[in-house]
């Protein structure tokens, strides 16, 4: 097949719309459903993310789109029992295939973002990865292969209308990639820079010079993630998975700000408070998700006050206060923090502190790098120039 016809392309009104290649064939094959122009735009974004996170690190790899930047993006390290309620896995499935795993962080990273995403799996979809998503609002899912009885699941999923995409891993596009703007065409070579090289740790200018190999993992994954992040962008990333992600702001320092945001309601979300919240019988997922978004924010009456109380809890629940809040943030450590570019002053690192971030990879090259280092150093944090800008648009 050498092309695809679509429904329309971003919005209702652009029509024709279709997929197609100008030489040999689709690489991808619809199995279900009939996915949209932005669909496809998320899948084949996220399929390129999740197949360079399991060859960077061998490991089981998914990603959760919207927009065309990632909500969630996670390797298939094991679960404990804390995320797993946080991220609402069954009992009932079992031990998680490490595949399973990828996409319960991947997902349960920033569930309000990732709410009605396309997800991308690197390996095969199997039985417990298609029991996870059967439940989640969303739009489709691309992988290589899909087991009989996962495709089945899947199928089934929306009243057969869900979007399952099948591509063939083997692909590999042309060298120089082309795109359209206001009848304009662009070329440009591919960013096909290895993020998994030592070399992006050769020059680290701070007093801490200490790296694990869990916090390289880390930084591995924030900087390929950010790769298919819409710049600027900034991510948080602790033990295999995203937990943070800025994307598309105009200021890097708001990039920081709202991906160390993002990093904070993840980490609050297991705090005994909001784990024990009393939600009534029935909720749906949706909702009892907005609701802890709400009661970890400052807007917390809305969900508190009487008359508003009770169409979530069955009794109300104790309201958790600035300091406990505080007190919880504290005991998040070892967090690593990747930048698109450079930082080009010490505040993002200020920030970047308050949510447990001890190791950082960005580009360097700002006027300012002696005062972002100095705050580096501050604090004990490790920090290493890639000299590898990563922007995407």
């Amino acid at each position: 097949m050498k092309e695809l016809e679509l429904k329309y392309g971003c919005n209702p009104n652009q029509k024709p719309s279709r997929i197609y290649m100008e030489e040999g064939e689709l690489p991808i094959e619809v199995l279900s459903g009939r996915p949209g122009y932005i669909n496809f735009l998320d899948a084949l974004n996220a399929w390129q993310l999740v197949r360079e996170l399991k060859e960077a690190t061998g490991i089981a790899a998914a990603a959760s789109f919207k927009h065309v930047s990632p909500a969630g993006a996670a390797v298939g390290l094991p679960l404990s029992d804390t995320l797993k309620k946080i991220y609402f896995v069954p009992e009932s499935i079992g031990e998680l295939t490490p595949q399973a795993c990828a996409y319960a962080r991947a997902r349960g990273a920033d569930r309000m973002s990732s709410y009605g995403d396309f997800i991308a799996l690197s390996d095969v979809c199997d039985l417990q990865t298609a029991l996870l998503i059967k439940p989640e609002v969303s739009d489709g899912v691309i992988a290589p292969a899909f087991t009989d009885e996962a495709l089945q699941i899947l199928r089934e999923k929306r009243k057969g209308t869900y979007n399952v995409i099948k591509i063939d891993p083997t692909y590999r596009p042309a060298p120089v990639e082309h795109k359209q703007v206001f009848g304009i065409t662009f070329e440009q070579g591919r960013n096909e820079i290895n993020l998994a090289d030592d070399a992006l740790f050769a020059n680290i200018p701070t007093q801490n010079k200490t790296f694990t190999d869990e916090a390289k993992r880390d930084l591995i994954i924030s900087l390929i993630t950010l790769k298919y992040t819409q710049s600027n962008s900034v991510c948080y990333v602790k033990d295999g998975q995203a937990i943070g992600i800025g994307a598309g702001q105009q200021s890097r320092i708001h990039c920081t700000r709202l991906a160390g945001q993002k990093a904070d309601i993840w980490w609050l979300r297991q705090h005994p408070k909001v784990m024990s919240l009393p939600f009534v019988p029935g909720i749906r997922r949706a909702d009892r998700d907005n609701t802890i978004d709400i009661y970890i924010g400052p807007e917390h009456d809305d969900v508190l006050r009487d008359g508003e109380w009770q169409k979530f809890f069955t009794e109300k629940p104790e309201l958790l206060t600035e300091e406990e809040k505080a007190a919880w943030i504290a005991q998040n450590t070892n967090v690593a923090l990747g930048s698109d570019a450079f930082f080009p002053f010490g505040d993002n690192i200020e920030r970047a502190h308050k949510s447990g971030v001890q190791y950082v990879a960005q580009a360097g090259g700002s006027v300012r790098d002696d005062h972002v280092i100095d705050t580096c150093d501050k604090y004990g944090i490790a920090m290493t120039f890639t000299g590898v800008r990563l922007f995407h648009h």
